[in-house]
């Protein structure tokens, strides 16, 4: 689920000086944002900046030299030292500093990501009073090679103390919420979507960072590099891929780390800094909700295919996985020797692939910001068990204006931070379908809620999610249009739902309906809770079992092949795979339960169980395979109800 660093989403909408998490999650919740965790400071304790002072290398036994440092970390926590400086003694083996350099130092009493307390030890003959730390040690990326210089991250020297507060400086002193984010709005998993749902909570300005903006190229759309769309068997009447964006940035240090501020963000938000490129490609994607690839443009060759997989065709993708390709995924292949979409480079919406992966030689990129299906992305993933981040977003739906506004916003970040330029041509190949209007009736929130809302109320709520209302054809109603990032609003109750949620749940109120006259149990119900309850003042200890089991388990029981409770019905995704079936006698897992007592040391069992088994009807079949995205039809639907067992 999407993290939520605070001080990046104040950067999109006001929030009151002096948030919390706790505060954030309260405001949240009332629009339906629940929290999830809240993820404390990365850091605790004493971290500061520290001037190198002194560096001594000493050679050890084990052939590994060591460094003997004397470090200024402020008045506050500098120790006299008899005929030198006030500082502190530590002991570091790394050797990309020197005299006069600015460094992170953990002093006793830190509590490091991991956790790993920092506390003064002797180690090589010294006593070492703290460590100097290196990125990876403070959770801000993978580098363990050196430790941090802060003027080699871009830090200017001239505003940094030793003793300074390198927590603050560094962001690792912030909290971090993780909200729980519903199916039907995955433009949640942005900060951008997050800052939206804030605003209509709390009422702040919310900056839109994907506002519109004008046109800076002056070549046509399709003019960079060639793109085309070949989906002639869509998996269910709909396209795989309506739109595709491609942009083409060259000369870019694209494996150079990414500044402090990008890396500290995307660790927050959960994710490791890895290079320029990919680390840019991956804050937009938090940012905005668009996920994107970059490709090293030397290794692909135009024109760039989308299409469904073939036969027997494999993908190598950026796991090292090799991947047996299925004919209903979706594919982004380019055309080496002439031949179209003839090699594949990624599993569209999930992940790309090894050939095509940015890497310490590359300088030209191919950034692709692109709208595929859902449900293809959703069944891709989850037939690859590849659980992507943009896989994630996909299914759950992105705002289809979104592309070209990622592809200007990383490009721009990869120019700033890496240099480089970028092409003046750039691809766009737009296929959206307009979406239709919803026609609402004013009054149907109020029926169907229980809260008299007015139609001022209704239209003014609509607005502010970002629909177009405009006056129907009949008195009381409105013709609605839905915002691109809302693919979820289709059918009227949508609406109702948006309404309730922003006028506030706290506003309906609480009725609890009369209960109808019953006729009691049913003579099946009442002979259960009487067995039930004989069995229990007989000193039976009544249990409750899963009813998963497996064909050894009727084994163990000695049945013959023929009998009838071994017909049994298995399931396509069982929690086991050692008990894919679900039960035909409840014999089977009453004498699991007795297995695992006893094999606890509690011999002296009484044991009954009153449950529900599965017997399929002889000549039965296996319910029908439904298409997704589609309302099934009556027979479809009489189908799978002949099919329960």
């Amino acid at each position: 689920m999407p993290r939520i660093p605070l001080t990046w989403l104040g950067e999109l909408v006001e929030l009151p000086p002096g948030t919390t998490a706790e505060q954030l999650a309260a405001d949240l919740v009332r629009v339906g944002l629940e929290e999830e965790a809240v993820h404390p400071a990365a850091v605790t304790g004493p971290l500061v900046v520290g001037r190198v002072l002194e560096r001594t290398p000493e050679p050890q036994k084990n052939g590994k030299t060591i460094n003997w440092c004397r470090v200024d970390v402020g008045p506050e926590h500098n120790e006299e030292v008899p005929g030198g400086p006030a500082s502190r003694g530590i002991v570091c083996g790394a050797h990309n500093f020197d005299v006069g350099d600015l460094v992170v130092v953990a002093l006793p009493g830190t509590v490091l990501p991991g956790p790993f307390p920092i506390s003064a030890r002797k180690t090589y003959g010294h006593v070492s009073d703290g460590m100097i730390c290196s990125a990876r040690e403070l959770g801000l990326g993978e580098d363990h090679e050196g430790i941090i210089v802060l003027t080699g991250l871009g830090f200017d020297e001239a505003v940094l103390t030793p003793g300074q507060d390198a927590r603050s400086l560094l962001g690792l002193d912030e909290e971090v919420l993780e909200v729980n984010v519903t199916p039907d709005r995955g433009y949640c998993f942005s900060m951008r979507g997050v800052a939206r749902e804030y605003a209509h909570a709390t009422g702040s300005v919310f900056q839109d960072p994907a506002e519109p903006v004008a046109d800076d190229s002056d070549a046509p759309a399709g003019a960079g590099f060639a793109v085309e769309v070949h989906d002639e068997d869509p998996v269910h009447g709909v396209p795989g891929c309506d739109r595709f964006v491609t942009q083409v940035v060259r000369g870019v240090a694209a494996s150079a780390p990414s500044p402090p501020w990008l890396q500290r963000r995307l660790s927050q938000a959960g994710m490791r800094p890895i290079g320029l490129a990919v680390d840019v490609t991956n804050y937009v994607m938090l940012e905005l909700g668009q996920p994107m690839h970059a490709y090293d443009l030397a290794q692909v060759v135009a024109p760039l295919v989308v299409r469904r997989a073939r036969a027997g065709e494999t993908l190598r993708t950026l796991d090292d996985q090799v991947r047996q390709l299925h004919q209903e995924d979706l594919l982004i292949t380019d055309s080496p020797d002439g031949s179209a979409g003839g090699r594949v480079v990624g599993l569209a919406g999930v992940m790309g692939g090894a050939s095509s992966e940015v890497g310490p030689a590359t300088t030209d990129l191919l950034l692709e910001a692109a709208h595929f299906d859902p449900v293809t992305v959703a069944r891709t993933a989850r037939r690859h068990r590849v659980p992507s981040e943009a896989s994630r977003r996909f299914e759950r739906g992105v705002d289809p204006a979104l592309p070209v506004v990622a592809v200007r916003r990383a490009a721009a970040l990869l120019v700033e931070h890496g240099g480089g330029t970028v092409d003046t041509a750039r691809t766009d190949l737009d296929q959206v379908p307009a979406r239709p209007p919803v026609v609402l009736d004013l009054d149907l929130p109020g029926r169907l809620v229980g809260v008299p809302y007015t139609h001022h109320e209704v239209r003014s709520t609509l607005v502010e999610i970002g629909c177009t209302v405009q006056d129907g054809e009949q008195a009381g109603t409105a013709v609605v249009h839905a915002p691109s990032w809302r693919p979820d609003l289709v059918v009227p109750v949508d609406l109702v739902e948006e309404v309730a949620r922003l006028r506030g749940y706290d506003a309906i109120p609480s009725t609890v309906p009369a209960a109808p006259a019953g006729r009691g149990l049913t003579p099946d119900q009442r002979a259960r809770r009487t067995v039930a309850q004989a069995l229990v003042g007989a000193g039976f200890v009544e249990t409750l079992s899963y009813p998963f089991v497996g064909p050894q388990q009727l084994d163990v029981l000695g049945l013959e092949a023929d009998d009838p409770r071994r017909h049994a019905l298995t399931l396509l995704n069982p929690l086991s795979e050692t008990q894919p079936q679900m039960r035909t006698t409840l014999l089977v897992t009453l004498l699991e339960t007795v297995r695992r007592n006893v094999g606890r040391g509690l011999e002296d069992l009484a044991v009954s169980e009153t449950g529900l088994v599965t017997t399929p009807a002889p000549g039965w079949s296996a319910a029908p395979a439904l298409p997704g995205g589609v309302r099934p039809t009556s027979e479809q639907l009489r189908a799978v109800t002949a099919a329960v067992p």
